[in-house]
């Protein structure tokens, strides 16, 4: 098993690294780049936003090849009472329509709705071909069944919400991708723990692979964007794989983990509407792009962008952290790490407003 693993991370990592600069030049050339048009975003110069497009590129030649070589040699099976096949197909379809959703989208600019609805026909395809959360299984706590109807809502609103969530948190240079690759992480250790379907593992040492390619070319100063095509995919894919990689059949799967590993995108998306909604009064308010987001917060707490994205890298890796503590050690073990966190977290902020005002009294009295 590790040397497929090992194979899929290289693969996806060699073809990401080497593609980026032509997707880089594919952008120029068809327009897709970001050109800053209000005091919303954080950056301030046009780049290229197509980076997505080798992350996909990258991440299915490195399934493609593996899924073949270890169903030829025998090790793996796609036919058997889990139709791994079947939903491979589902997942490429879904995979081709939200690329082509995010490719119109970097290139043209749709509007929300229009975005929601290759969204929704993306999540729609996978549910048709049997990816679906048949039980929303709570460690500790509880398990819920739940009838083929509400099976088929949960999945979608699962997957619809998921990628949102990859897709608004994708605001500063590194920031999306970033906290990508630290839920992959965490999830493949959570699978790896929990004995998880090879599918699921390849697939997610795959996206791990791509992203650690693609993340040279985005962490700041960036050089391009993985852009709408990009974090739309990102999301799409971690949604399904953590529905495949934690199911111990084709209908129980362990939710809640996946809900932790991706806490801090999950909670943005949330604030975000109820913020929305509230300023708003309607529920189109909840399609008007505003700078409420965590790290628009950050940055407007004096934070450079760099150490706003590093403080979200760190709040991510906590979570993912807790979530794996939690399956392989106990809730209180994790608790007692989270309480940890926090009160790092705490003081270093404390830390950070002191050294701010202290520049601040030091600027005053040069100017006196």
């Amino acid at each position: 098993m590790w040397g497929n693993i090992a194979i899929a991370f290289l693969l996806a990592f060699i073809i990401v690294f080497m593609v980026t600069p032509y997707s880089i030049k594919i952008a120029e050339k068809i327009g897709a780049i970001d050109i800053p048009k209000d005091n919303r975003r954080m950056r301030r110069k046009p780049l290229p936003k197509l980076g997505g497009v080798a992350v996909i590129f990258g991440f299915i030649i490195s399934i493609i090849y593996l899924i073949s070589v270890m169903y030829i040699e025998g090790s793996i099976e796609l036919f058997d009472s889990n139709l791994y096949l079947k939903k491979l197909i589902g997942i490429g379809l879904g995979v081709i329509i939200i690329t082509i959703t995010g490719i119109l989208d970097d290139t043209k600019d749709l509007n929300p709705i229009q975005k929601l609805i290759g969204q929704l026909i993306a999540a729609i395809v996978a549910v048709a071909f049997g990816i679906q959360i048949g039980n929303i299984n709570v460690p500790y706590f509880t398990s819920l069944g739940l009838s083929h109807e509400i099976s088929i809502i949960a999945t979608i609103i699962w997957i619809v919400g998921i990628t949102n969530a990859i897709n608004l948190i994708d605001g500063l240079d590194g920031l999306s991708s970033g906290i990508a690759l630290i839920s992959c992480v965490s999830l493949l250790i959570i699978f790896a723990l929990n004995n998880s379907p090879i599918i699921a593992i390849l697939m997610i040492t795959s996206l791990i692979g791509a992203l650690v390619g693609f993340l040279p070319f985005n962490f700041a100063p960036a050089k391009t964007f993985i852009g709408d095509t990009g974090s739309n995919f990102l999301g799409y894919i971690i949604s399904i794989v953590s529905i495949l990689g934690v199911a111990k059949t084709y209908t129980a799967v362990v939710i809640a983990l996946p809900m932790l590993v991706l806490g801090l995108p999950i909670f943005d998306v949330i604030w975000a509407i109820i913020r929305r909604m509230i300023k708003g009064k309607s529920i189109k308010a909840i399609f008007k792009a505003d700078k409420g987001h965590l790290h628009h917060r950050l940055v407007s707490k004096g934070f450079s962008q760099k150490q706003t994205v590093l403080i979200m890298y760190t709040i991510s890796a906590a979570l993912g952290i807790f979530a794996i503590i939690i399956l392989d050690s106990g809730i209180w073990k994790a608790l007692s790490f989270l309480l940890m966190v926090i009160a790092a977290l705490f003081l270093g902020y404390r830390n950070f407003l002191k050294e701010k005002s202290e520049k601040g009294e030091k600027y005053e009295c040069r100017c006196l």
